[in-house]
């Protein structure tokens, strides 16, 4: 990393893009539903699609919500790592990385139902234990190494995994497989991950596909710097849109030589696509709200941006759909469904419980109550 210098004031498109990311995965789910609700009808069907995660290969919407969760997290390491460093030294920004690893492990685990159900069925990884990880890996090879050492180790971790599962034979299998319980990240899991696993004896956040999402954060801590640097505003936006298009193309050139986009094991076609897409939205953010200033119309993402594992976790414990059915179903939803069109009480329901978030985090922010880790 190059020298520490006095961190550039904060960049609100970060908070807002992190936001937006946490209001799909809280409210996602319920416009899945929603826009099944509406019929057979194509554009219908198609938008529920984006909703759900694609079956094994593919790329659906819902499969960007968490890579690019974890894409701005390593983007914002390099703003909260650099003060660090620049305010104390390399050691305690370490420290700090490992506390905030521990703590949002700890918290993943918590979140899966902790030792409810004893310690043979704890699901020691998933997705807050995935972002802990990730950022573990990425925040101690930033400040460590300088740029081209990360470009190294980034290509290193991408190369690397798909040797791995091209190369390497799963026993009975083979080489060269990537289909579900046939791949060796999924055989990896079930011999080595302990406890309860998502998909009986594999996880979609497991032990070998943590490698390549670490990738995931680094190329985010790219964006960072980019971020960070004295380029203009302007060429910024430029970069990030052309960066995305070339990240996409490569994912899919790679898809096309035989390393599929798949979400479940992570693959790092997957990586270069999600990358992409994050790439291309961050750039829309930072235009639209850091250079032309409408943070006035993003205010609902920033708030949720500035508490997102407050609003995970109580996505987790209060079942928003059937509050907001106590303002909506019944005789609201058949009315608007007989009245209007099949499924438009369903989309009122979907979109009051996102509205329950917003106002609670607009509320958390207001009140300047946020969960720090």
């Amino acid at each position: 990393m190059t020298d520490a210098s006095p961190a550039p004031p904060r960049v609100v498109s970060l908070d807002a893009m992190r936001g937006f990311t946490m209001l799909w995965i809280v409210g996602g789910g319920g416009l899945a539903k929603a826009m099944k609700a509406f019929g057979d009808g194509q554009p219908a069907q198609f938008l529920a699609a984006q909703f759900e995660h694609a079956q094994w290969e593919g790329f659906r919407f819902e499969d960007l919500i968490f890579p690019m969760f974890v894409f701005i997290a390593g983007a914002s390491l390099v703003f909260s790592l650099t003060r660090i460093v620049a305010r104390e030294n390399r050691a305690l920004a370490a420290r700090r990385i490992i506390v905030r690893a521990l703590v949002l492990f700890a918290l993943g685990v918590i979140y899966n139902g902790g030792w409810s159900n004893g310690f043979e069925n704890v699901r020691w990884l998933g997705v807050l234990q995935r972002i802990a990880l990730a950022y573990l890996g990425a925040g101690m090879l930033f400040l460590f190494l300088k740029p081209r050492g990360l470009l190294v180790a980034l290509i290193a971790l991408l190369a690397g995994y798909w040797a791995l599962l091209t190369f390497v034979p799963v026993p009975g299998v083979g080489a060269g497989h990537f289909a579900e319980r046939q791949n060796l990240s999924d055989y990896f899991d079930s011999q080595y991950l302990p406890g309860r696993k998502y998909n009986g004896d594999h996880d979609p956040e497991g032990l070998l596909s943590t490698l390549p999402a670490i990738a995931t954060c680094l190329l985010g801590v790219f964006a960072g710097f980019l971020l960070q640097s004295n380029t203009s505003a302007g060429k910024k936006v430029a970069y990030f849109l052309a960066s995305g298009l070339a990240l996409i193309a490569a994912a899919y050139a790679w898809d096309a030589a035989g390393f599929p986009i798949i979400k479940k094991i992570w693959t790092s076609s997957y990586v270069l696509l999600a990358a992409g897409w994050s790439a291309i939205l961050l750039g829309i953010f930072y235009g639209v709200i850091d250079i032309l200033g409408a943070r006035r119309l993003a205010a609902p993402f920033i708030w949720i941006g500035m508490n997102p594992i407050t609003l995970y976790f109580v996505a987790n414990l209060v079942d928003l759909s059937k509050l907001s059915l106590r303002f909506t179903g019944g005789d609201i939803q058949k009315f608007l469904n007989t009245t209007l069109h099949p499924g438009t009480g369903e989309l009122l329901t979907a979109l009051t419980g996102m509205t329950f978030s917003i106002l609670l985090a607009g509320f958390l922010y207001r009140r300047k109550i946020f969960l720090r880790v």
